[in-house]
């Protein structure tokens, strides 16, 4: 049997932990670190931050309350759909949580997801007034992060971070 940090674990995850965020709320270079392929931190850099920025072609995607609980309750409807098991999910103003077992890839499952709640957000978005008339095209950044958990105290983890840790 594989090893992960010395102890058994399956040789299948348990779940998966994704995470993704806003169009335009973390881009490369922030100040915060950042994410590169192939999911390694990198530093801070103003210059390339400032490169991200000029080449967003929308403003940064912030949710509202309502288009929080959209992203919330697609997610888990598409989670009933697929006969997947949702541990918990969380939708923030500028990113979402999910801890998830389903036994397809995990970047299948996030593209899924990231798809279903663009359909939904669109829709409604139809039914409000458009500001200038302007119709969102960009949700989400590209790629996110996808945690495979191992091990029954990894899901916890997991789990308690999403449902307490924010």
């Amino acid at each position: 049997m594989p090893k992960y940090d010395g102890r058994p674990i399956a040789d299948d995850p348990l779940a998966y932990f994704l995470t993704w965020t806003t169009y335009g709320t973390w881009l490369p270079g922030d100040a915060r670190g950042w994410v590169a392929k192939p999911g390694r931190l990198r530093k801070p850099s103003a210059a390339r931050e400032a490169d991200a920025r000029r080449r967003m072609t929308e403003s940064p995607l912030t949710l509202d309350v309502v288009q929080r609980t959209i992203v919330e309750s697609t997610i888990r409807r598409h989670c009933d759909i697929r006969g997947w098991y949702l541990h918990t999910v969380s939708c923030r103003s500028n990113h979402v949580h999910v801890v998830v077992t389903a036994r397809v890839d995990p970047e299948v499952a996030m593209d899924q997801f990231k798809a279903w709640c663009t359909r939904k957000l669109k829709e409604h978005l139809s039914t409000q007034t458009r500001e200038g008339g302007h119709v969102r095209v960009h949700w989400w950044t590209q790629g996110g992060s996808k945690r495979q958990l191992y091990d029954s105290a990894g899901l916890e983890g997991a789990i308690r971070y999403v449902a307490e840790g924010q």
